[in-house]
């Protein structure tokens, strides 16, 4: 039986526009692309909260073949991400084979015809080759509360937000504290009457170097070489910024450093010794996800604000009620509580393997792995771009770049023996998983204080499924893999 496609990558945001990008390059056209939402973007089409922007600079955030020069900040704003997207999907002529609107419910590996078996909402779909290119930061992650369904007012999770819902004037409560709570908290403050702010745990925060790129960096990025020297100078900093000193943090022990500089940033913002204090991360820098704002600290001078740190016991429909018994009575419920991000069980869809093996069953009784980041033994065909210990902590352009080379040296391969079947050796994925774990003890979450941290860098298993390696290593790796390491049949 022949497939509908050669190749079926799903999703439109960033992974799945590099992926379809790179399959042109490759003159392997003949592929689908098919995306839950209205429109290309991913990330920056599901998050429109107040205040969204990329938290490394703008000059890192894009392609490395396709640099932008119509950035206004060095950290882009949510809206010239999205149209960033939408302009690497018209440049590129990728528009017409995305299937919009359209969700994916499970895939299941065909052994006998050597094919993907995709079900969607919109029927079954077919391909020789299946690329997961649907990212980490998809699915909301909602917080295990009890009565959290039962609030009477307005809830909302920033992934998700409402632009209908008018929150001047109103009490407001929002649950957590990472990235996106940075983010949307200084905006909100404001204009609301009250703003309760639940912590569980505090989160390392550091001044943005965001400004406006004045008129001659403008001008200089069109210059001949003017792009090319602002990302070199990006991407030092982003790679001494976390690749360095989390994943190599015994040799360059930069984090404490860092803790210094957070520290002195808090006693600068923060007047309320008790709130500061309150506000102090007891686990060292990068164990979790940290953040960079101007203005989320000095927020809790205000005085419609207040930062509340005793856990949670439930929600009733009123307002949320505190382990001590307060009742803090809300307006309108805001869950600032991420992503599924290494949750086994929490996959997009249900995938299904050779021999009917699922991928999270896979994982349960294996630990989280992937050869390379990319594949997994048992599972033909398939390849993700955000797979574990994959992506070393820099610019997720850099992870895309180098997942979509691995990929597709294996898919032409493929089609120049005739083979039909590519599956990673079950040795070679030993191999490389071996490396990782003789690897990892370097990285800074093996500190006794990241078990403070309630970072979602940890999975079930107490794994940390980040790959211990910089950039240039993943980008020679996705270069360099023996080809050898996959079986190739027909």
């Amino acid at each position: 039986m022949t497939p509908d496609h050669h190749t079926l990558v799903i999703g439109a945001g960033f992974s799945g526009i590099g992926m379809a990008i790179r399959l042109d390059e490759a003159g392997l056209r003949d592929y689908r692309i098919v995306e839950a939402g209205a429109e290309a973007g991913g990330t920056w089409y599901w998050n429109t909260y107040p205040g969204i922007g990329v938290d490394i600079p703008s000059f890192s955030y894009q392609f490395s073949f396709e640099q932008s020069a119509d950035w206004t900040r060095t950290y882009a704003p949510g809206a010239e991400l999205k149209a960033y997207a939408e302009h690497c999907v018209a440049k590129y002529d990728i528009g017409d084979r995305i299937r919009f609107s359209t969700t994916v419910h499970g895939a299941e590996f065909d052994d006998d015809a050597h094919m993907w078996r995709v079900a969607t909402d919109a029927g079954e779909v077919t391909a020789r080759y299946l690329v997961n290119a649907a990212g980490v930061l998809n699915e909301p992650n909602l917080p295990d509360i009890d009565g959290v369904d039962g609030f009477a007012g307005a809830t909302v999770h920033t992934a998700r937000w409402d632009h209908s819902l008018d929150l001047h004037g109103k009490r407001v409560a929002i649950i957590g504290t990472g990235a996106s709570a940075v983010q949307v908290i200084p905006e909100i403050a404001p204009i609301v009457e009250h703003l309760t702010v639940f912590q569980r745990t505090p989160i390392w925060c550091f001044p943005k170097f965001d400004v406006p790129l004045p008129r001659a960096a403008r001008l200089a990025m069109r210059l001949p070489g003017g792009k090319t020297m602002q990302r070199l100078l990006s991407q030092a900093y982003v790679e001494v910024t976390f690749p360095l000193s989390a994943q190599y943090s015994t040799v360059f022990p930069l984090a404490r450093h860092a803790e210094v500089t957070g520290r002195a940033y808090l006693r600068q913002q923060v007047r309320d010794p008790r709130v500061r204090d309150a506000l102090t991360p007891r686990y060292a820098v990068g164990c979790k996800r940290p953040g960079f704002h101007n203005g989320y600290l000095a927020t809790f001078n205000r005085d419609n604000v207040t930062l509340v740190t005793e856990p949670i016991d439930k929600i009733t429909g009123s307002g949320v009620v505190t382990a001590d018994g307060t009742s803090h009575d809300v307006d309108v419920l805001i869950l600032a509580t991420g992503f599924k991000v290494m949750d086994i069980d929490s996959e997009t869809f249900a995938l299904t393997g050779s021999n009917g093996v699922g991928l999270a069953d896979f994982w349960n009784q294996n630990r989280m792995q992937a050869y390379e980041g990319v594949s997994v033994p048992g599972f033909p065909n398939f390849f993700c771009v955000c797979g574990p210990y994959g992506y070393v902590g820099s610019s997720f352009f850099a992870l895309i770049e180098a997942q979509t080379r691995h990929i597709v040296r294996c898919l032409r391969r493929a089609d120049h023996e005739g083979a039909t079947r590519v599956e990673v050796r079950p040795e070679a994925n030993d191999r490389y998983f071996a490396e990782m774990m003789r690897k990892r003890h370097r990285q800074i979450f093996w500190q006794d204080s990241c078990s403070l941290a309630n970072s979602y860098y940890f999975d079930r298993n107490g794994d940390v499924p980040l790959r211990p390696a910089t950039t240039f290593e993943a980008y020679w790796r996705s270069r360099s893999f023996p080809l050898d390491d996959y079986a190739f049949t027909s």
